[in-house]
């Protein structure tokens, strides 16, 4: 069974950083981390879950919502099979639990896989 784990949370002031890490494991014979679609997700409280960040095969199409784009950067290291996300200049809006997800498209049908999230608070 996939799984995907994310680490890297933590409490930041308004304008530091943080890098968020995702590591997928438990990929079965047929398919490698590098055939997955990876991207970064996030809830804040009574909120829906929005994308943030998006990144595709190779480190190809990489997509960003417009509320981080220019602050947030993702990035993928297939050796590792992991995913990142820097996040640069947080503001107090940012503060949510970030989850990782990982999608594979065997035979053209979508699987997807997430994690249990990481939590960032953004407080003064």
């Amino acid at each position: 069974q996939v799984q995907v784990v994310e680490s890297g949370g933590g409490v930041v002031q308004p304008g530091g950083s943080l890098r968020l890490s995702c590591i997928v494991s438990g990929i079965t014979s047929g398919s490698t981390f590098s055939n997955y679609v990876m991207s970064w997700h996030r809830q804040a409280p009574g909120k829906v879950r929005e994308r943030v960040a998006f990144i595709g095969r190779n480190s190809g199409n990489i997509l960003y919502s417009g509320s981080v784009k220019g602050r947030f950067t993702i990035s993928r290291d297939d050796a590792l099979n992991r995913v990142y996300l820097e996040m640069d200049n947080l503001k107090v809006e940012d503060t949510a639990t970030y989850y990782c997800k990982a999608e594979d498209f065997p035979d053209g049908v979508e699987i997807s896989f997430w994690g249990q999230g990481t939590q960032v608070t953004v407080s003064s």
